[in-house]
């Protein structure tokens, strides 16, 4: 099975820029797409941006020329680098990806999130 851990969550100001990042581990034949999903308080859980092994993007029409995903398939990774914060991107960030275990079976796996507080 597969396994993500993320990092780069915190604090910062309206117009700050964070970084996260998302790191698959575990036993697999190959992780297909991988994204990034948002929980605001009181929110359903929302697309953010995904990225196919190719580096197809899709992006929320919220942070389309703001954030920016990215992937190294060699390390199974994904970062999202995000600028021109805003308070409303205040949210639990979740990383996301989608894989084909040792039997080839299409799995989905979730990181258990990163905070991310845009405040003054």
């Amino acid at each position: 099975q597969v396994q993500l851990v993320e990092s780069g969550g915190g604090l910062v100001q309206p117009g700050g820029s964070l970084r996260l990042s998302c790191a698959a581990s575990g036993s697999f034949f190959r992780i297909d797409a991988m994204g990034w999903y948002r929980q605001a308080p009181g929110k359903q859980r929302e697309l953010v941006a995904t990225i196919t092994p190719a580096g197809n993007t899709n992006y929320a029409d919220s942070v389309k020329d703001r954030f920016t995903i990215s992937r190294d398939n060699n390390k199974n990774t994904v970062d999202l680098q995000m600028n021109s914060l805003k308070p409303e991107d205040t949210a639990v960030y979740h990383c996301n990806a989608m894989f084909r275990d040792l039997r080839f079976r299409s799995l989905e796996v979730w990181g258990r999130g990163t905070l991310v507080t845009v405040s003054s």
